[in-house]
């Protein structure tokens, strides 16, 4: 089965393979938390952060059950764990950063979202970027127009590499879905 395929590749570090498994189930997941949040916003930063989870995780998914399975109960923890830190900066003001093991999700080959993205023209480009979400448009600003690397855009943000990572692959590719629906 195909979804096997790509899950074997992303174990061995694929990117493409952790693209596809991203737009794969990305609907799946957001969905889902949306429906548990009823709040846009929550539902894509959880869904962002389970997918990191789930690359940094990968090698550790046991196939005897549905990969989309696997992804629903890291977005659940992850739920579970952000209404707790809710919870407890209600009452203490917590600055914990986190201190996750950067991880190589992103290759540098450009894929045929950066090529679409290279190709258009600065303007037009600049009015796509626009129908992001604000979250969307910053790393996309950040990586491609002040060209700084994903750490760089890490330390900036102050967000997890992997979070950034995986924000990007989400940005690029809905942009590109723009550039396409635009042509």
């Amino acid at each position: 089965m195909e979804i096997n395929n790509q899950i074997e590749k992303a174990k061995k570090g694929d990117q493409t393979a952790f693209t596809f498994l991203l737009n794969y189930y990305w609907n799946e997941v957001y969905g889902f938390m949306l429906k548990r949040t009823e709040n846009e916003t929550n539902a894509e930063d959880i869904t962002i952060e389970t997918f990191s989870k789930a690359f940094d995780k990968i090698t550790t998914y046991n196939p005897e059950f549905q990969f989309n399975t696997w992804l629903i109960s890291i977005a659940k923890n992850v739920h579970i764990d952000l209404l707790r830190k809710n919870k407890a900066s209600l009452f203490v003001e917590i600055t914990e950063k986190e201190d996750q093991k950067a991880h190589n999700i992103a290759d540098t080959t450009p894929s045929a979202e950066d090529e679409l993205i290279t190709e258009q023209n600065l303007s037009q480009l600049l009015r796509y970027i626009k129908e992001l979400k604000p979250h969307y448009q910053e790393v996309i600003q950040l990586r491609y127009f002040q060209e700084m690397s994903y750490q760089e855009i890490a330390n900036s943000i102050n967000e997890p590499l992997s979070n950034v990572k995986v924000k990007l692959l989400r940005a690029k590719k809905l942009l590109a879905e723009i550039i396409r629906d635009k042509r």
